[in-house]
């Protein structure tokens, strides 16, 4: 007879957190996870989800979960990527960021299209495709656990299963990918040489927009992010139903989620607060943003139904496979060739197979491996990280919804 234990909401929040430090403990030991920068999360909650799938699959044990608060955390990280979205360092950042912003942003759309059109060719559910396009690529762990639980709850099954492992595939394969990208680009065309030669140096950037300051522990500015999330929040989710009510009369099946309005009030408080007011504590926001995506990611991942998998393995291969290319290609021939078709183009395009494919960390690893090599591309360390980390969510984020409401 199967055994049965159901954790309640406080309960599976500090089960949770234990599978989050037994993943930050394995992350430090396990040159492999360092090695692809895998999240702390992640490893924790995959490994738990692989034993709760052994257990269930032999009969032996059926853990429940209450996920009440997973959607809490959820929102509270994505209303944090609203007040990463600033329209003065998009301004600062100068043309090569714009340029840059606009080739991951088409990234994002050709990478829902492919999943969409080999969806056909598989016979998969669209939606269930989209699993594996700009949600877990581009986005990631963090996306693909919040888009695949508004894919589950439309009534497709495996959704959240094929998003996560999707997003593992992207980090080891855009990981892997990047360094030989980038070399064949540099060696091929002779880069280096042109690199070395340049005698202006490289292009004046402001890398104030990139520096990490330290700041001192504050009380009040921490209670001041933790107020200014949650009066994004409560007011952006009126947003949201008002954006739904609107959305129902040109789209009777749309439908936004619920973070996508307190999104937009996180932009709006963010760029009022710039300059002379700066009345959000912006680094404080992102502390806290952070520790809400690890807390929904162990308690998304280690509730991982894999067992659904089996019925979808083989289509998503196929799937995984056209995304790896779609990056290959797109990498060698729109990122380089967008970016200047120089040597910090071809740096570049090695950062966007790590970035286009897991997560910024892998881009700026992939960089990191190819100027080893060669030389520094102050440009690329300068453009991969504010697209990365100020605005390719944010913009992914409405892409994504888009896609999922026409398919």
């Amino acid at each position: 007879m199967e055994m049965g234990i159901s954790l309640n909401i406080y309960q599976t929040t500090g089960f949770a957190i234990i599978i989050l430090l037994i993943g930050r403990f394995l992350r430090k030991k396990v040159s492999f996870f360092q090695k692809f920068a895998i999240p702390a999360p992640v490893i924790g909650g995959l490994i738990f989800a692989i034993i709760n799938t052994t257990l269930r699959m032999t009969g032996t044990l059926n853990i429940e979960f209450d996920s009440t608060l997973q959607e809490f955390f959820m929102v509270l990280f994505f209303t944090s990527i609203g007040f990463n979205a600033s329209i003065m360092v998009l301004k600062k950042g100068g043309k090569k960021v714009v340029i840059f912003l606009g080739v991951a942003v088409l990234l994002c759309i050709l990478q829902n299209a492919v999943a969409v059109g080999l969806s056909g060719v598989v016979g998969m559910d669209p939606k269930l495709a989209l699993m594996t396009g700009s949600t877990p690529m581009t986005g990631g762990h963090g996306t693909a656990a919040a888009m695949a639980k508004e894919v589950e709850g439309a009534g497709i099954q495996g959704a959240e299963a094929m998003a996560i492992a999707a997003a593992t595939f992207g980090l080891i394969a855009g990981s892997l990918m990047g360094g030989p990208v980038g070399n064949w680009l540099i060696t091929k065309n002779n880069l280096l040489t042109e690199k070395l030669k340049e005698q202006r140096g490289d292009p004046d950037v402001d890398e104030s927009l990139i520096k990490e300051e330290k700041l001192p522990l504050d009380g009040g500015r921490i209670a001041m992010a933790l107020f200014m999330l949650l009066i994004a929040i409560g007011v952006g989710t009126y947003l949201t139903n008002l954006l739904n009510y609107l959305l129902k009369l040109v789209m009777p099946l749309g439908k936004f989620p619920i973070y996508i309005g307190p999104i937009i009030v996180g932009i709006i408080l963010r760029n009022v607060s710039e300059g002379k007011k700066n009345f959000v504590p912006i680094e404080e926001v992102q502390v806290i943003g952070d520790a809400a995506l690890n807390v929904f990611l162990a308690m998304a991942l280690m509730s991982v139904r894999l067992w659904e998998l089996a019925a979808v393995a083989g289509p998503m291969v196929v799937l995984l496979l056209g995304q790896a290319l779609l990056m290959v290609l797109f990498a060698m021939l729109i990122t380089y060739n967008l970016m200047g078709r120089n040597y910090d183009a071809a740096v570049m395009a090695a950062g966007h197979c790590g970035f286009g494919l897991g997560a910024t960390p892998n881009g700026v690893a992939n960089m990191d491996s190819v100027c080893d090599k060669f030389v520094y591309s102050k440009l690329a360390f300068f453009v991969i990280p504010i697209v990365g980390g100020m605005f390719i969510d944010l913009f992914n984020v409405f892409i994504i919804t888009f896609f999922l409401n026409i398919v």
